[in-house]
């Protein structure tokens, strides 16, 4: 037992010395390498516009409503918005699913907020298309609405289409999403709009 004791007490000694040599060797960061950790960190450090996005975290009931054309009477259907916060609070995904058209509709997303580009972006797939629609926008200075631009394919145009979207914030509880893009002579019409209210 006294051998084992001796022989652990050794062990531990050899190893405490192999890393006390081992950090002996590293070399000192130089200002120009600790001046580009601090801002390596402050990019990767989630801030107040990354805690605005809790309020988007939970389960919503949603109502769809869209059109083909300005014009047209909305198809309507519902869903289920299932949110939450992820990679310690940078991004919210959103995973929804309802109907679109009587079919079954099924769609990911993530939304966050860029530290270095000073803008929230979010993506955007589902299984009713091939393409990811990226997006770009900002808060409102009264934050009670964000505004989006991205940009899509349209399926039968086949040319880059711009989405505008608007989500106009109705407390924690509801808020609102329309999609914009341009109409057939080029004027701006509301081609979607959920509502999204929290699951009671």
């Amino acid at each position: 037992m006294r051998m084992r004791f001796i022989s652990s007490v050794v062990v531990t000694l050899l190893l405490t010395s192999s890393l006390a040599a081992h950090e002996k060797k590293q070399p000192a960061m130089s200002a120009e390498d600790k001046k580009a950790m601090e801002a390596f960190m402050k990019a990767a450090t989630p801030g107040a516009a990354h805690t605005g996005l809790a309020d988007f975290e939970g389960t919503w009931d949603t109502s769809v409503r869209s059109w083909m054309k300005p014009g047209d009477a909305p198809m309507e259907s519902t869903g289920t918005s299932t949110n939450k916060l992820i990679l310690g609070g940078r991004w919210v995904e959103q995973r929804f699913t309802g109907t679109f058209m009587g079919m079954p509709f099924n769609g990911i997303g993530y939304t966050g907020y860029d530290n270095l580009a000073k803008q929230y972006v979010g993506t955007w797939i589902d299984d009713m298309s091939t393409s990811m629609m990226v997006s770009k926008g900002s808060l409102s200075a009264d934050k009670k609405s964000m505004a989006f631009t991205s940009s899509m394919i349209d399926p039968m145009t086949k040319k880059t289409m711009k989405v505008d979207e608007k989500i106009i914030l109705h407390g924690k509880d509801h808020h609102v999403m329309e999609f914009w893009t341009p109409g057939p002579k080029g004027k701006p019409f509301k081609m979607m709009e959920i509502d999204y209210k929290r699951k009671k």
